[in-house]
């Protein structure tokens, strides 16, 4: 065995040399080897949560709890993070002025906690001012950089310590940030706020032209502060620009003239929109060594090999993720944060670049992204295999029941579903800039050479609700799409403003959207147009697909008449000029064969029944002959963890930052458009104090970020929604909702706990 840890803790400091050599053997230990476990690693996961320690003197040292989300800059750090599943995030944290020695010391422990813990755990390498979301998730009130650290002399600030002078410069709307700057006047600006921590008084001063979420946020931080590192014994004080107190002057001499607010110079992206590679590495040829599997996303999911380790390259974005197939060799396994470390030097990357290390089965929504076809546990991954490894943590599904749609919001939001399709329907077609009504007779039916709009009204409790579907078809113009879109801006306008907008582009409809008709099918004729007199002649072959969505609403889309097109779990009908089939797949429902009756009468002709695997040549033969398509049962929808982003510019410049962690109703921000995406659809939501250019461009922000999504997500669904006006399909995502909760300033609530 490999006494690692104490060989580590015997070390004189500055012998990096020997440190590279643990790391190499650690590296290259063969399955037989057995690591000794540090101590401290007893209770290592033991139970959900957080757990840090900090490198001292080459050994591990647990951060008291109530000191959580202070780090000092000449430290390294250890964090475990364990979820109910149980699942595990390993994170090493090196501040900016971290010795090499720790760093190397933090690599091996985390090397040897990944080993403690079966190989399973997702690793990070973090960056001070350059964390992961997922780090910064743990730290709801923000993470704070304290100047020194172990190498120094200086340690950590006592609980209750009373001769504490420290000055907090706090940056960020989403990610706080709090850093120690020089006790002086000019380390303020006009933009931002800052807390002056004397050990019994707290001060919060806020700059003249810093907004009230940052003030908000700012004032989280200094309440914790107090109730953690002072127990809950320190006063805190609102201070605002020009009107300090003499304790303030006392301790920073007189006031000189503060600095103008100053814009964040760091560009936040939406997404990783930039093109991304992936590469093989292997050590076969007994060095490490890696080749070019895909220059450019999307990727597949087939491409990753259970036998092999990958890097998926983002380095644009200051991103790498390194992928272990459960059966790839040992030493390729262990070694895949130091072949991301050698890769990044090999191209050049910033130091500063996130690595990821993932085990199968435990991939990130991050890494997920690149993929066009990912599929989580028990999902498909092509036509016949089925993908089944790992333990996948994510949103529990909730079985869809109509009667209980009004009571679970959860419900609601998961099959995106306000009620029950029972409401008013009103459906007008857009043709010469204007809107003419659609003949009631025909609802439900949509031609992809028009635009509609969709007035849907409902009651929810005692008052009256709207939503404005806005659906534009593939073949319609460019002026029937800006027409349809200025329609139902006159049309909101109208009604005061009030209804929910959903702008749907063909074959994405929502399930809410396909339950309006009365218990008939949605169906979606691939190209034409319903106007009178107006029709495009349709094809001589036609194929429709017909199938039920998690809310038993069932849709059918025209699609290319061709045999690779079918599915197992659903109907299909074929019309020929001769005959019309009706195709039951074998994990088909009764539901879609009643659809699928119906569409056989809205196209006029007899149906005859065709069972899978006991088709007549003649269906074959019209579809052009038997090939090969998804017959696997197992396909199955999994919901996608949410992910919530703050469109503002406040700062100059529209800047787009995503809430890090499990988001809450708190983190929308009254003054900022906001940006919800739960994967098969968008919402944006408009605060009350949003200012109009966040307004105007957020719309464009979001069909930029669905459509440079990296996985190749195209036309979803965006829902424009007002503050105040929040249906359950958007509230749903939120735990513990409260629609009262901006009865009342969040900023004064916040200052009654001063």
């Amino acid at each position: 065995m490999i006494f690692v840890c104490h060989f580590a803790r015997s070390l004189p400091r500055r012998h990096t040399f020997y440190l590279n050599l643990i790391w190499n053997l650690l590296s290259s230990a063969s399955p037989s080897v057995t690591m000794v476990s540090h101590k401290e690693f007893e209770t290592a996961g033991k139970a959900p949560g957080l757990q840090i320690w900090r490198v001292e003197n080459m050994d591990l040292k647990p951060v008291p709890k109530n000191l959580y989300g202070n780090f000092y800059t000449g430290d390294a750090y250890l964090l475990l993070y364990t979820t109910t599943a149980p699942s595990y995030y390993i994170h090493m944290w090196m501040g900016n002025e971290c010795s090499q020695d720790e760093s190397g010391a933090a690599a091996i422990f985390a090397t040897q906690l990944d080993d403690f813990l079966g190989g399973g755990p997702v690793q990070f390498r973090e960056v001070q001012n350059n964390e992961s979301l997922t780090f910064l998730g743990y730290f709801k009130s923000g993470i704070k950089y304290k100047q020194g650290g172990v190498a120094s002399g200086f340690h950590h600030v006592l609980t209750n310590d009373v001769d504490v002078k420290r000055l907090l410069h706090i940056k960020g709307r989403r990610a706080i940030r709090a850093t120690e700057v020089e006790m002086s006047w000019s380390s303020f600006n006009k933009g931002d706020c800052f807390i002056v921590d004397l050990g019994k008084e707290i001060y919060q001063w806020c700059g003249s032209d810093c907004n009230r979420f940052e003030r908000l946020k700012a004032s989280q931080l200094a309440i914790d502060i107090r109730d953690n590192e002072r127990n809950g014994r320190a006063k805190l004080i609102m201070v605002e620009d020009g009107a300090e107190p003499d304790a303030l002057t006392k301790v920073l001499g007189p006031k000189s003239s503060i600095t103008p607010a100053t814009p964040d110079n760091e560009e936040v992206e939406t997404s990783n929109k930039k093109k991304a590679a992936l590469y093989m590495i292997s050590d076969a040829s007994g060095s490490m060594k890696t080749s070019v599997v895909a220059q450019t996303s999307p990727f597949k999911q087939e491409m990753l090999s259970l036998d092999e380790c990958y890097i998926l390259d983002n380095g644009v974005d200051k991103n790498v993720f390194v992928w272990k197939g459960p059966n790839a060799n040992t030493s390729e396994r262990k070694a895949a944060m130091k072949a991301a470390e050698q890769f990044i030097k090999e191209k050049n990357y910033s130091s500063k670049t996130q690595i990821q290390v993932l085990p199968a089965g435990g991939e990130t929504t991050l890494f997920k992204q690149f993929f066009s076809n990912w599929k989580d546990k028990d999902q498909t991954t092509g036509p016949t295999k089925a993908y089944t490894i790992g333990k996948i943590a994510h949103v529990e599904q909730i079985p869809f029941d109509a009667s209980s749609l009004h009571n679970n919001k959860a419900m609601a939001a998961q099959h995106n579903m306000v009620d029950d399709g029972s409401g008013k329907v009103q459906i007008w077609r857009v043709e010469g800039g204007d809107r003419v009504p659609v003949d009631p007779s025909t609802y439900g039916q949509f031609f992809g050479g028009d635009c509609y709009l969709i007035l849907y009204s409902y009651k929810q409790g005692s008052r009256e609700q709207h939503i404005i579907y806005t659906w534009q078809g593939l073949k319609s113009t460019q002026d029937e799409l800006a027409a349809s879109a200025f329609l139902t801006v006159q049309l909101d306008d109208s009604m005061g403003g009030a209804p929910v907008q959903v702008r749907v582009t063909q074959g994405q409809e929502p399930p809410h959207l396909m339950s309006l008709f009365k218990g008939k099918p949605m169906i979606i004729h691939s190209g034409g147009t319903s106007r009178k007199d107006g029709q495009t002649k349709t094809g001589s072959m036609r194929l429709f697909h017909i199938r039920q969505s998690s809310s038993r609403a069932t849709r059918t889309v025209e699609v290319e008449p061709s045999a690779s097109n079918l599915n197992t779990n659903d109907v299909f009908v074929l019309k020929s000029p001769d005959c019309v089939f009706v195709w039951k797949g074998a994990g088909a429902s009764e539901e879609e064969m009643v659809a699928a009756k119906y569409v056989v009468s809205v196209l006029g002709r007899q149906s005859t029944d065709v069972v899978e695997g006991k088709e007549p040549a003649g269906f074959w033969s019209a579809l052009g002959g038997k090939k090969e398509y998804q017959t696997s049962p197992t396909l199955q929808k999994m919901v996608k963890p949410p992910r919530l982003f703050g469109c503002s510019n406040k700062t100059g410049r529209l800047v787009v930052e995503e809430v890090p962690g499990d988001f809450t109703q708190s983190d929308l921000a009254t003054d900022d458009v906001m940006l919800l995406d739960t994967w098969d659809q968008i919402f944006l939501w408009i605060g009350k104090e949003a200012n109009e250019v966040e307004k105007r461009e957020s719309p464009k922000i979001a069909k930029d970020y669905v459509d440079s999504d990296p996985s190749g997500r195209h036309g979803l669904p965006i829902t424009t929604i007002k503050q105040g006006a929040e249906p359950p399909t958007f509230t749903g995502w939120f735990q513990a909702w409260d629609p009262n909760m901006w009865d009342t300033d969040p900023l004064e609530r916040i200052r009654a706990r001063f």
